[in-house]
């Protein structure tokens, strides 16, 4: 049996399967029931190693072990194993999201927060700094200081940043909106933006800045959250974000902003 390797590298990846495992379950797949040899000799996985792996296969509710002799396996329907393992991720995500909230109940969270607020005071302005490797962790941080902001947000962002933001953030600009928190975006007016900004009507601020290929975040006149690199060039995981504490500097570039924001076409 010949399968692609793109195709075996996808079922890896959405199912968590090792060469072997994946081998032996596209043969299964393909024969509906066959004895461990006849999968071997399909997948060109050894024999040695064909009995291990449809034992770890049946552990996982991939195969079903018939009853009788020879041996033989039964595949399990791929839309079953797909509702199995959604189920066992939503289970898992559960508990730790409990696991997680226990934890802020708990006498040792509250002594976290007093090391933290405790060393905070200490620390250098010029110290409170970072580089966030990938756009992941970037985008994480803006969250972060988002749903910290008390007065104002202002952004400047590419087409391409400012649907990845439409949708990333949507949930935070909602909260922001209710506690008043003012946001303000400018980016370049593609069609893709015009079809985001209905998704944030009502909640954001967005104006036309054309031509600008800047990104970055400037949170209650204090942090700045900047991206060092052209998104259109760099992959996402090698994307890199600054951020710094500074309200000498994000007060004066926010200002120059506000100085020509009314000037600037709504989208």
């Amino acid at each position: 049996m010949i399968v692609r390797e793109d195709f075996l590298k996808k079922l890896r990846s959405a199912f968590d399967l090792n060469i072997y495992e994946v081998k032996i379950w596209t043969a299964l797949l393909s024969k509906g029931v066959a004895t461990a040899g006849e999968l071997s000799d399909i997948s060109n996985v050894p024999r040695s190693r064909s009995y291990d792996v449809l034992e770890g296969l049946e552990k996982k509710g991939f195969v079903i072990m018939k009853l009788g002799k020879p041996i033989r396996y039964i595949a399990v329907k791929p839309e079953e194993i797909v509702k199995r393992l959604k189920q066992g991720v939503e289970d898992s995500s559960k508990k730790q999201l409990e696991l997680l909230d226990g934890v802020k109940k708990e006498e040792v969270y509250k002594e976290m927060e007093l090391l933290f607020q405790n060393g905070i005071i200490n620390v250098d302005p010029a110290n409170l700094s970072g580089a966030l490797k990938g756009r992941k962790n970037a985008y994480a941080h803006l969250n972060t200081l988002l749903t910290n902001a008390k007065k104002s947000v202002t952004i400047v962002t590419t087409s391409e940043g400012f649907v990845r933001k439409a949708d990333y953030l949507k949930h935070a600009f909602k909260k922001l909106k209710e506690k008043g928190v003012k946001i303000r975006i400018a980016t370049n007016p593609t069609d893709n933006v015009k079809a985001a900004a209905k998704e944030l009507n009502g909640l954001v601020e967005i104006k036309k800045l054309e031509g600008v290929k800047a990104r970055f975040a400037i949170v209650d006149a204090k942090d700045i959250l900047f991206f060092i690199q052209n998104d259109t060039e760099i992959h996402e995981s090698n994307d890199t974000g600054i951020w710094v504490s500074t309200p000498y500097f994000a007060q004066a570039l926010e200002s120059m902003i506000l100085q020509n924001w009314n000037k600037l076409e709504k989208i």
